[in-house]
């Protein structure tokens, strides 16, 4: 199973945008697919946000397979090539995470292809003030916002991590059918966030997301088809 996931998010410029995306598509994933360990990647092009216009996903077993190599390692190892695709990179973020729980939802047979994440994804990545909030957090997460999830039209699952390197503490992955699916059943419960009498009001003011976060993008890599 995919208890491991390494989440990058960044930006690139217009003009370099198609160089990038055919090496980070051609060669770049391929390459890291092909090392033990690695079960899938995705690639989104981020909807809007501050900027940041790319979120790369890769999964694997657990995080040990990601820090052995660890990043440093790898990038000490890196070709020309890669070296030159990666300094194209702005404002860029990452982390290593570990799942802590995951529900599915009503349209779990759309994830792929294989155990690939959907076609939408939301991703964000933060800490908390202190052990309180967690426990509020936490809480939250198991008693209403996973049972919505399971229930929630349009939802493939999600899955909540802890972050085991990188600056924050919690991160959560939703994945969706489409973009329409996310915006009619799901964006009407983040406006919870705003009111101080719902249980996501009183947890949300609390988190200090990650620069970017939280995010919500359209899968580039595996190509979305008709099928998925």
């Amino acid at each position: 199973m995919d208890r491991g996931l390494w989440a990058l998010w960044y930006d690139i410029a217009d003009a370099q945008r198609e160089e990038y995306l055919a090496w980070f598509h051609g060669v770049h994933i391929p390459e890291k697919l092909a090392r033990p360990g690695y079960l899938w990647a995705a690639h989104y092009a981020l909807q809007g946000g501050d900027g940041r216009t790319c979120l790369a996903l890769f999964a694997a077993s657990s995080t040990a397979v990601f820090l052995n190599p660890s990043p440093a390692q790898l990038a000490l190892k890196q070709s020309a090539q890669t070296r030159r695709m990666i300094s194209m990179r702005q404002q860029a973020q990452s982390c290593i995470l570990a799942e802590e729980s995951r529900v599915d939802g009503p349209h779990i047979a759309q994830r792929g292809p294989g155990l690939t994440a959907g076609t939408v994804v939301q991703f964000g990545c933060y800490t908390t003030g202190n052990s309180a909030v967690d426990d509020d957090l936490g809480a939250w997460y198991a008693q209403e916002r996973f049972p919505l999830l399971a229930r929630l039209p349009g939802c493939i699952g999600a899955r909540k991590m802890l972050v085991s390197v990188g600056a924050q503490k919690h991160a959560i992955l939703h994945e969706f059918a489409s973009l329409a699916a996310r915006e009619q059943h799901f964006a009407p419960h983040e406006a919870d966030a705003h009111k101080p009498d719902t249980w996501m009001g009183r947890v949300r003011p609390q988190l200090t997301h990650a620069p970017g976060s939280p995010m919500v993008g359209l899968r580039l890599w595996p190509a979305v088809t008709m099928e998925s």
